[in-house]
């Protein structure tokens, strides 16, 4: 049991390597838009507030300014990052809808109760939410809800979220959405992107669930 609470706040090793390739063309133009997504536009404007955001978080955290200069050469693809995380966070969306899954309130919170017990409380959540994925504190409860919507999704299918089942479904989901990325920020696709890897909701839950 010891070993499986160690793993509550530690990414799934082996994601960025067995997650297929999630692609959609970027060669349509839509000024403005940061990317779209089932035509609905993401903004740059919207991208932009979404650093900030974190920008902001980080500097409240790090008050030590050569301190705060170095959190951000450690995020210098930040915007990139962030983008790829709002398309793949509405493509999860979209598959656990079409599987008939949602999360709850109640459920939301029973996760986040156990892991802030196991962090050492909300800040130490917080922080290590931050620090690891880049979700500002306000983006929290946000993030742990698509970590509940994706362990249900996942159950659903009778898969765990590092198997090609699940990545089967996002990728059906990925081509319903005919994502179009504006080509300043990468082509969508999760292995180069290395989004995966930073992906909070990518990751076993099963322990904190059991302490609640």
């Amino acid at each position: 049991m010891h070993r499986r609470r160690r793993t509550a706040l530690v990414l799934t090793a082996v994601i960025a390597a067995a997650a297929p390739a999630l692609t959609a063309c970027g060669d349509a133009a839509h000024p403005g838009a940061a990317a779209v997504v089932g035509g609905q536009r993401i903004t740059v404007a919207q991208l932009q507030s979404r650093v900030d955001e974190v920008r902001r978080a980080q500097r409240a955290a790090v008050p030590d300014e050569t301190q705060y200069q170095q959190a951000v050469a450690r995020t210098g693809s930040l915007g990139r990052d962030t983008l790829h995380q709002m398309v793949l966070d509405r493509v999860l969306d979209g598959a656990a809808r079409d599987a008939g899954v949602t999360a709850t309130r109640r459920e939301v919170q029973a996760l986040r109760a156990g892991l802030e017990q196991q962090a050492g409380g909300a800040k130490g959540l917080e922080t290590a939410w931050l620090q690891q994925y880049g979700v500002p504190p306000q983006r929290l409860d946000d993030s742990l809800r698509l970590q509940v919507e994706a362990q249900k999704l996942a159950a659903r299918l009778h898969t765990e979220t590092s198997q090609p089942a699940f990545w089967k479904a996002l990728s059906a989901e990925s081509g319903k959405l005919h994502i179009d990325l504006n080509p300043r920020y990468g082509a969508w696709d999760v292995q180069k992107g290395g989004v995966a890897a930073k992906t909070p909701w990518l990751r076993d839950v099963s322990a904190a669930q059991r302490t609640t």
